[in-house]
C-alpha cells in the first residue's frame, strides 16, 4: 500500500508539470494563481502529498543539509517562497515565479476554506489557532501540538502522522519550521493511509493569528519583507539574515559558472565536425556487434 501511495502521488506530482532548476532547488514553473487552482482542485480523497515553499535560508541548508534535500524531492509541488530569489534568477535570465506560503495560506482561508469543512493544523499555538479560528469562523478545527525537539524524536513525528491519519481534511497546514514539518509530511507518506494535501507553511498561520506582523504590503514588493522580519526579531533572526542568507550568492555564483560549462558543452556538441565523428563511431560500434554476433547453425 505504501508503495502503491508513492506512485501515485509522484505521478500525480510529475504529470503535465514543468519545473526550472535553479541554483539547488527544483521550482515548479507556476505563480500564486496557478498554485491555487492545483492546489484546490486536488482531490482530496487521494492519497497525502505536500507542497513545500523553498526560500533564500532553505537554499543555503539544502548545501549540507542532505535530510532536506531527500523530503523536497518526495513534494507534490515546489514553488518559490522569496521574491530575492525571484530577483536573482532574473539577473540570471531565469523566470522563477514567485509563491509566498504566507500569501498562499492567506488565500485559501479567505477565498477557499468553508467555515464548515474539516481544517487540520500540526504546529502553531493555542492562541494562533484560536486567532485564526475566530477570525475566519471557523467550525472544525483539528489541532496538534507536537513537543519540542520534533527533528530528533521519531516517536513524536509517528504521533503527528497518526493524528493526520485521524483527522482528515482537504488541507492540513504544516507548520512547526523546517525541516520538520517536511519531516511530519513524509511520515504521512510512510503510513500510506494518509489523505489531503498538507502545506509546509511555517509561520504562515503566525501572520493570520497576528502573533506576528507581516511586512507592510510595500516593502514585500520591494523585496524587503527580510528586513522587517529582521527589525521585528532582531534576537532570532540576525543570523538567518545577517549571515546565512548572504551565503545564497556563493550558490549563485557556482550555479553561473556551471550554467557557462554546460552552454560550453552544448555548443561543443553541436559542431558540424563532432556530429560526424560520433555518427562513426556509432556505425563502428554497430558494425563490431554484428561482427560478435553468434553466426546461425
Amino acid at each position: 500500500m505504501n508503495q502503491q501511495a508513492s506512485s501515485t502521488q509522484f505521478q500525480d506530482r510529475r504529470s503535465g508539470t514543468r519545473h526550472v532548476w535553479f541554483l539547488n532547488s527544483a521550482f515548479d514553473r507556476i505563480g500564486l494563481d496557478i498554485a491555487l487552482k492545483r492546489i484546490t482542485e486536488r482531490d482530496p480523497q487521494k492519497p497525502f502529498a505536500f507542497v513545500v515553499t523553498p526560500n533564500v535560508d532553505h537554499l543555503v541548508r539544502l548545501e549540507t543539509d542532505t535530510v532536506l534535500a531527500t523530503l523536497y524531492a518526495q513534494a507534490w509541488l515546489t514553488v518559490c517562497d522569496s521574491r530575492v530569489l525571484e530577483l536573482i534568477g532574473r539577473f540570471s535570465g531565469e523566470t522563477i515565479d514567485v509563491t509566498p506560503g504566507s500569501d498562499l495560506t492567506a488565500q485559501l482561508f479567505e477565498t477557499e476554506i468553508d467555515p464548515n469543512e474539516t481544517v487540520t493544523v500540526i504546529g502553531a499555538s493555542r492562541e494562533v489557532i484560536d486567532a485564526v479560528t475566530a477570525r475566519y469562523g471557523l467550525k472544525d478545527v483539528r489541532w496538534h501540538e507536537p513537543p519540542m525537539g520534533l527533528r530528533h524524536n521519531r516517536e513524536a513525528l509517528e504521533d503527528c502522522a497518526r493524528f493526520v491519519a485521524e483527522n482528515p481534511a482537504r488541507f492540513i497546514f504544516m507548520c512547526v519550521g523546517s525541516p520538520q514539518q517536511e519531516m511530519v509530511a513524509e511520515a504521512c507518506l510512510d503510513r500510506g493511509d494518509c489523505t489531503g494535501l498538507g502545506l509546509c507553511v511555517g509561520a504562515s498561520l503566525d501572520f493570520l493569528g497576528g502573533k506576528v506582523e507581516r511586512a507592510p504590503v510595500w516593502m514585500q514588493r520591494s523585496r524587503l519583507e527580510w528586513l522587517h522580519r529582521l527589525a521585528s526579531e532582531p534576537r532570532r533572526m540576525w543570523r538567518r539574515y545577517l549571515v546565512d542568507g548572504p551565503k545564497v550568492f556563493f550558490l549563485w555564483r557556482r550555479w553561473r559558472k556551471t550554467q557557462r560549462e554546460l552552454r560550453a558543452l552544448e555548443k561543443s556538441l553541436s559542431d558540424p565536425q563532432k556530429m560526424r565523428e560520433r555518427a562513426l563511431h556509432q556505425r563502428i560500434r554497430a558494425l563490431e556487434g554484428l561482427l560478435q554476433a553468434p553466426k546461425p547453425d
